[in-house]
């Protein structure tokens, strides 16, 4: 088997150096970008391999489960921010687990904080106490502005999204919810309802939630006026409720949708009117908190806007199941009225992981380092751009980017069949990027926040290769 699987990396390394040569079928005089030098040597594997994994995956996984890439790759080592393959291929990640590999994979700090505690208790839940998750909930409380002060622990995303809903509704006395279009904010019974995008949503009971017009300065029918979209909002309100709402919810870069910023402006307006008709403001960072914007530690901030209300996962971990929702003691007071609970919320081991999380990215700068390295990023994409007509846009912050492609600039038309064949283009070269956007013409490339230049020149000198060879 060892033998076997030596022969087939050999072979493997021997049809790359030739794909590398015969580009989309034709030899090219340039040749094809290398990753950078990255001194560490993944452990051999010697588990199933990728056809095994898919047929068991197909036979006791649920239908709805997706994978990237025609032949799915099987990834069994991450070390920072590369990833290794069952052959022992390295891959540069440019979408850090979806947004959720923060400080690096196995950072040695993460890593050693949750088997310490592991060693010495794993799970007793909140009806006992712990000096875990009292810590974390005090360093993490110290992140905040305002008087953002009261953190409940949950285990993701979606889990936040929905206690954060609850909040605003039992806090308002209101049921109405307003959320943008394009927007992604979970796929539980509740949270779908908030989610804008047909391909993440079933024929269900949405609630309460009235979708108001996306602020894309991209796509949006009012550019990047903001006092326009705001006036969308007010009209909801006007026409659409009883005067009255629970609240209102938003990505400050939505995420799912594209890498879409907001324009500038937007929320500091549109908190205005909520608040003015009872509502609590909300702010979903599951993707762009902890400094990934780089200019700022929360995405909220770019928009010089303190939320009644907070929402994080994902990075929050550096993937450990974890998720928050921060908010004000006053807020926080009304589920006192009943028992609310989470099992395995702010668990000894997640707890321990997330402080640890915290003071890495302190001890390694990694809100400056996102501000130097994604400025890099996004100029020389911008360069990129007047190059190769495909490009219609790109746009974000630090290290959440994203990259449109097109048919026709002028008319903005979706380049969906060409996306897909830069996307199997880019793995090929040995660069893994997210998708996006309801059309996934968009690449998200938000990697590990220790991603360096030298990755990112890769990445920019891979997607130039890619594209001029179509």
């Amino acid at each position: 088997m060892f033998l076997q699987r030596n022969l087939l990396k050999r072979s493997l390394e021997w049809k790359e150096r030739f794909q590398n040569l015969i580009f989309c079928g034709r030899f090219s005089s340039v040749s094809a970008p290398n990753l950078p030098p990255f001194d560490y040597e993944p452990k051999p594997y010697k588990g199933p391999l990728a056809d095994e994994i898919l047929r068991k995956r197909k036979e006791f996984l649920g239908p709805s489960l997706f994978y990237y890439y025609q032949k799915p790759l099987n990834i069994v080592e991450g070390k920072m921010q590369y990833l290794f393959d069952e052959n022992g291929r390295r891959y540069l990640d440019a979408f850090a687990g979806i947004v959720t590999v923060s400080c690096g994979h196995c950072h040695p700090d993460i890593l050693n904080a949750v088997l310490e505690q592991s060693k010495l208790l794993q799970h007793a839940t909140t009806i006992y106490l712990h000096h875990a998750i009292a810590d974390y909930a005090e360093a993490l409380a110290s992140k905040m502005p305002g008087n953002l002060k009261v953190v409940y622990f949950v285990n993701s995303g979606t889990e936040a999204n929905e206690l954060a809903m609850l909040m605003a509704r039992l806090y308002s006395c209101n049921l109405s919810m307003i959320a943008l279009r394009n927007a992604y904010h979970g796929g539980s019974a509740g949270t779908i309802g908030l989610t804008a995008l047909n391909t993440w949503k079933y024929s269900i009971p949405q609630g309460e939630i009235h979708h108001v017009v996306n602020p894309d300065p991209y796509r949006g029918v009012f550019g990047s006026d903001s006092i326009r979209y705001a006036k969308d909002v007010q009209d909801h309100i006007d026409f659409g409720t009883s005067g009255k709402v629970a609240g209102f919810i938003a990505e400050t870069v939505q995420g799912v949708g594209g890498a879409v910023e907001l324009a500038p402006g937007y929320l500091k307006l549109v908190y205005d009117i909520v608040r003015k008709a009872g509502g609590v403001c909300i702010a979903d960072e599951v993707q762009s908190g902890f400094g990934r914007t780089g200019s700022h530690y929360w995405g909220f901030e770019t928009q010089g806007v303190v939320p009644d209300i907070v929402t994080m996962a994902k990075g929050i971990g550096n993937g450990l199941p974890l998720g928050a929702v921060v908010t004000t003691p006053e807020i926080a007071q009304v589920l006192a009225q009943k028992v609310q609970f989470n099992t395995f919320g702010g668990n000894p081991v997640c707890s321990s992981g997330g402080l640890a999380v915290l003071k890495v990215l302190d001890k390694e700068k990694r809100q400056a380092h996102c501000a130097d390295v994604g400025s890099h990023l996004i100029a020389r994409l911008r360069a990129l751009q007047q190059k190769h007509e495909i490009i219609g846009d790109v746009r974000g912050r630090g290290l959440m980017v994203g990259v449109e492609f097109v048919t026709d600039r002028q008319e903005k038309t979706p380049a969906k069949a060409e996306t897909a064949v830069l996307f199997e283009k880019m793995r090929d070269l040995g660069i893994l990027v997210g998708k996006g956007g309801l059309h996934g013409n968009v690449f998200r490339l938000k990697p590990p926040m220790c991603f360096t230049k030298d990755d990112a020149d890769f990445l920019v000198d891979a997607l130039d290769y890619a594209i001029s060879g179509m």
